[in-house]
């Protein structure tokens, strides 16, 4: 019997080969198979409610993390608070979580062509011309999405009160 954190670590990918096994396998199955991204600094009932909204749109959920070095390159030398090990260890423990992959880019469009989603998915305040990997999805038969934010909750405001 597995221990309940190797459950979670399982779900944890910075190796290529790995990851994308897993996804030829879940494809080859005819999962649909569910793309978002972020840094996901302080993880809070926002993003919590935004990504079970993301997988309620298909089988698999897979989240693409920005590594620490990726966080200090879009948000300054003061971040992440967390670091991607961590970041990645409490999505990872969220059930509807199926994949997390930490990629080192600014954006994720390696990541996203790798995975090649059905479904990829981002908050509301993006417009679907600069979503990041939409003209690539839309392309190959897979549809973009955003989910609305919840009202009053940011990583940035809370980092702010501290």
């Amino acid at each position: 019997m597995q221990s309940q954190m190797s459950l979670i670590t399982k779900k944890i990918s910075n190796q290529e080969n790995d990851f994308l096994q897993q996804i030829a396998h879940w494809k080859s199955e005819g999962k649909k198979i569910v793309f978002t991204n972020g840094c996901f600094d302080i993880i809070h009932r926002g993003h919590i409610e935004y990504l079970a909204q993301a997988a309620d749109l298909g089988d698999i959920l897979v989240i693409g993390v920005n590594s620490d070095l990726s966080v200090k390159k879009l948000k300054g030398e003061t971040r992440p608070i967390q670091d991607q090990h961590s970041r990645t260890l409490i999505l990872a423990s969220l059930q509807f979580v199926s994949l997390v992959v930490i990629f080192n880019e600014e954006t994720p469009i390696n990541l996203i062509q790798k995975v090649s989603p059905s479904v990829l998915v981002k908050g509301g305040d993006y417009e679907l011309k600069n979503i990041v990997g939409a003209e690539f999805v839309t392309n190959n038969g897979g549809k973009v999405i955003t989910i609305p934010f919840v009202d009053g909750f940011s990583s940035s405001k809370i980092i702010d009160s501290l």
